[in-house]
This record gives C-alpha cells, structure tokens and sequence, in this order.
C-alpha cells in the first residue's frame, strides 16, 4: 500500500535496489512509493552502503513502541504562517534535512540547519532551536560551534542582547570561498609533495595532476561565485506561465 508503513519486503527491495546500484528515485518507483521515503528510510538506517534490511526493521520496530510509550513532554506544534501545511512542513523538513547529511553533514547539525532554513525570519536563539527540535541546549551550542566552523551558520545580537544564530543569502557566497580557500590549500601541498617525490616520477605525476585540476576548478569556482553573488540578493519575481 503507497501510503502505509514500510514492511520487511519493501525494505528487503530497498537493500536489493541499493545492491543493484539503483538511485533512490527508481527504488521508489518499484516500490510505489515516494522518494523521500525511501530516502529517508536509508539514511536513518546506516546509509547506501551500510543498509540491512533485517536490522532496519528490527530498528523502526524498536522506534514504533517508544513512540507507543508515554513520553516525559511532548514536542510543542510550531505554528504555521502564511496559511502552510504543518504536516507538509514536517514532511520537508526531514526531506531537507536527509539531503544535508547525504552531503556530508553529520545527522544534528543538519537538523540545526534544516531547522534554521525553514524559518522565516532566518534565525532562532539557542532555546528556540532547543524548543524546536527537541534537543538540550548543549547539543544546539555543540551543532552550532560546528556549523560556524564551516561557515554555514553566523552569529548575532538581538535588540534584547540574545545570541540568535543566523543563516543568510551571503553565507551561501563565503561557504563557496571557503571551499576554494581549502582547495587552493591542497593545491599548494600537492605541489610541494611532487618537488619532494622527485619530478617525473609516478609519484609526483600524479600529486602535480591533482594540483593542476583542483587549481583549475578552484579558479572556476570563485570565478562563478562572484558572477552569480547578485542571485542571493534577487527576489523571486511572478512564475510565468509555462506555454507548452
């Protein structure tokens, strides 16, 4: 049934889809059911390349009775603007936040940003955060720490001296630049270990073609970021039509 729970077949398909190669998208539409759970259902279970399918149904089995359990508080419903479906909200969030990790980002600070992209005002305090997702204040500070690291999320004062945690149009910009300032880092090295390995040689063939593709690439990069740094600070004009 598309719309119930996962059984154990669906998910003995899902490990057979991953072992195949397939994309999530075409694991889903054999099993008639959305991407996202699918998705979903593999990054909470181990990943494409830790996936069992008997340890995630033992898992969500364990999941299904703590929730069937009285819990100590119960998560508070974040009211919703502009007329938006609380459920579908939810749904994308965990969508918005499962493709966060498949990028690399550990599970929490995904949730951190998810949770920060979603809002309108583009920023909440720390006990916001908390209230929101959950979580202690500790693990919002340690997610945060992270997420400043990358420079994916700033820092702020409010009008009240509270520390709000901000994501902005900009952070997109310095999260590039901070990339290609890594890249040209390695490019660097590489060049250094190709002169200690000795020129000509496998070795340091190999450490001079990293340097030369990542220079490239990072030039490129900086180069499309400033190009494209004005789309950040475009507003979505009206959808127009589409004729066909």
């Amino acid at each position: 049934m598309p719309g119930g729970r996962l059984t154990q077949h669906d998910r003995q398909q899902i490990a057979v889809g991953l072992a195949d190669g397939l994309a999530y998208a075409e694991i889903a539409r054999r099993l008639d059911r959305p991407t996202s759970t699918v998705t979903r259902e593999v990054m909470r279970n181990g990943g494409p390349t830790a996936y069992r399918a008997d340890l995630a149904h033992r898992a969500t089995e364990r999941r299904t009775q703590r929730r069937a359990q009285p819990a100590p508080r119960a998560p508070q419903a974040v009211p919703q603007a502009h007329g938006r479906d609380a459920e579908a909200v939810r749904e994308y969030e965990e969508t918005f936040t499962t493709v966060l990790m498949q990028g690399g980002l550990p599970k929490m600070m995904a949730r951190v940003l998810g949770c920060l992209f979603t809002t309108d005002a583009g920023s909440l305090t720390a006990s916001e955060l908390a209230q929101r997702l959950q979580v202690s204040p500790a693990t919002v500070s340690k997610s945060i720490a992270f997420l400043e690291g990358q420079g994916l999320v700033r820092r702020e004062r409010d009008e009240r001296r509270r520390e709000r945690y901000v994501v902005d149009d900009e952070l997109w910009y310095q999260s590039i630049i901070t990339s290609a300032q890594d890249n040209a880092r390695l490019v660097e090295i590489a060049r250094q270990g190709a002169g200690v390995l000795g020129q000509g040689t496998p070795a340091a063939t190999r450490l001079e073609n990293v340097a030369r593709f990542l220079d490239f690439v990072t030039e490129s990069l900086i180069r499309a970021a400033e190009q494209a740094r004005a789309v950040l600070h475009t507003k979505p004009g009206p959808r127009v039509p589409d004729e066909r």
